[in-house]
């Protein structure tokens, strides 16, 4: 398993705080990561936080991020093109923006979905195959040849993952 997939496992169920208070782990990562690299000095976690999570578990496996690293569509050119494979960057569009987060799955019609600011948490989600933009790998390294593994999993599928 990827470093960086291990790293956002670690996450799973952690939620952004409701009205003006903010989670101190989601701020720590910005904190971590710096307003250079993220392209905003990011001051709250109700602003979108996909592509913040996406660059602490990258950075924190001791890879480079995206350039304006906070913008899920910074995503997109980041690294190397690859065929979907499990721990693979995704880049989606959705009416109003984007998401970022790690393929872990799919389905005859879905990518099963690890990521941040997902119902505003950590969180595995199924989004339309359909939706997604790029799949990328780091840079340097080596992608995985073997296939996106099929989930067998219930869930709806997700139309807006802020």
């Amino acid at each position: 398993m990827q470093e960086w997939i291990k790293v956002a496992r670690t996450y799973i169920g952690l939620k952004e705080y409701p009205g003006a208070a903010n989670n101190p782990t989601i701020m720590g990562w910005a904190k971590g990561l710096g307003t250079k690299l993220l392209g905003i000095a990011y001051g709250a976690d109700s602003v979108p936080w996909c592509g913040l999570f996406v660059a602490h578990c990258i950075k924190a496996a001791g890879l480079p991020t995206a350039p304006i690293a906070v913008r899920a569509s910074a995503w997109s050119t980041w690294g190397q093109k690859c065929a979907p494979t499990y721990g693979a960057v995704v880049v989606f569009q959705r009416p109003g923006g984007g998401h970022v987060g790690f393929l872990v799955g799919q389905d005859a019609t879905r990518y099963r979905v690890l990521g941040g600011n997902q119902g505003d948490s950590v969180s595995e989600t199924w989004i339309e195959r359909s939706r997604a933009v790029a799949i990328r790998w780091p840079s340097g390294q080596t992608p995985l040849t073997t296939p996106l593994p099929k989930v067998v999993a219930a869930g709806s599928t997700s139309k807006n993952e802020a």
